[in-house]
């Protein structure tokens, strides 16, 4: 019994942290139909944005350094998108190859950079001592992971469905062509969109670097989550990420546990099952 729950709440804190790394990914996705593949990236410069700052000011909350590390990343993430993928707008396999590039070139400049090892991020003192559940003990801060996930997919449910900013990102996701006609101004939404989808992924590299740490490769390993997380759940739909990153961080954790060897088969199977009977995923809609 201990074990199963205790890998159960293992599942939930990689659910949260997956659907802070899909839901910028899903409105990326969503809005611009661009598979961007330096997502992972940007999710691995935040962690060594975090992991460098918090070991050089050992005094720094990771909370700030959370949000610093997200605005930054946003800021370059907005810059990519103005600079290169603004020109390739009219070729989408052009814009692909582009953010596949950047990912190398940004996982080659932090190999550069911090080396080859791995650096870990503390966790704040106040949450290393361990919370007792029903007799069974787990790290406080994983908990704490998923509370925020479960925070942060409220406020982006209230930005996306109850302001202006998230009508105009709907319109242009339900109908991009109409949107520009009724004076929509399309392409900064676009810019907008993606500098929010990479600082929330710069901002999860750093709220998950105390479970994951800093190393080169991170963002292979992530990336590949984030995609399924978003066909999983359908393309453009906020509660299909969420829903879908804690259906995959359950197969993943027990897979992993139960059959490391199969595990792979055992993440991917599911999603390829879901896709054949439903192609628009479990929560998205089909394009008219």
């Amino acid at each position: 019994m201990q074990f199963w729950i205790i890998q159960g709440l293992n599942s939930l804190s990689l659910g949260g942290l997956l659907f802070l790394l899909s839901s910028g990914f899903s409105l990326i996705f969503g809005l611009m139909r661009l598979a961007n593949l330096t997502h992972g990236a940007f999710f691995m410069l935040g962690t060594y944005f975090g992991a460098v700052a918090l070991r050089a000011y050992s005094g720094l909350d990771l909370w700030v350094t959370a949000l610093g590390a997200g605005i930054i990343v946003a800021a370059i993430g907005g810059l990519f998108e103005r600079l290169v993928l603004t020109r390739l707008k009219t070729n989408p396999l052009g814009q692909v190859l582009v953010t596949l590039g950047m990912a190398f070139i940004i996982s080659d400049a932090c190999l550069v950079l911090w080396g080859g090892d791995s650096i870990p991020v503390p966790t704040p003192h106040y949450l290393q001592a361990p919370t007792r559940l029903f007799g069974f003990v787990f790290p406080t801060y994983r908990l704490v992971l998923v509370g925020i996930a479960v925070v942060a997919a409220i406020a982006l449910y209230i930005l996306i469905d109850r302001t202006r900013l998230g009508a105009m990102i709907r319109a242009g996701v339900d109908d991009r062509q109409m949107a520009r006609a009724v004076g929509i101004p399309v392409s900064r939404l676009f810019t907008i969109v993606f500098c929010l989808g990479t600082g929330i992924a710069g901002a999860a590299g750093v709220l998950g670097g105390p479970i994951l740490s800093a190393y080169p490769g991170l963002d292979g390993d992530m990336l590949p989550l984030a995609l399924i997380v978003v066909i999983l759940g359908g393309i453009g739909s906020l509660f299909g990420a969420f829903v879908g990153s804690f259906i995959i961080g359950f197969i993943y954790t027990f897979g992993t546990v139960l059959f490391p060897e199969l595990a792979y088969i055992i993440l991917f199977l599911p999603m390829i099952v879901v896709i054949a009977f439903r192609p628009q995923g479990l929560f998205g809609r089909v394009s008219a």
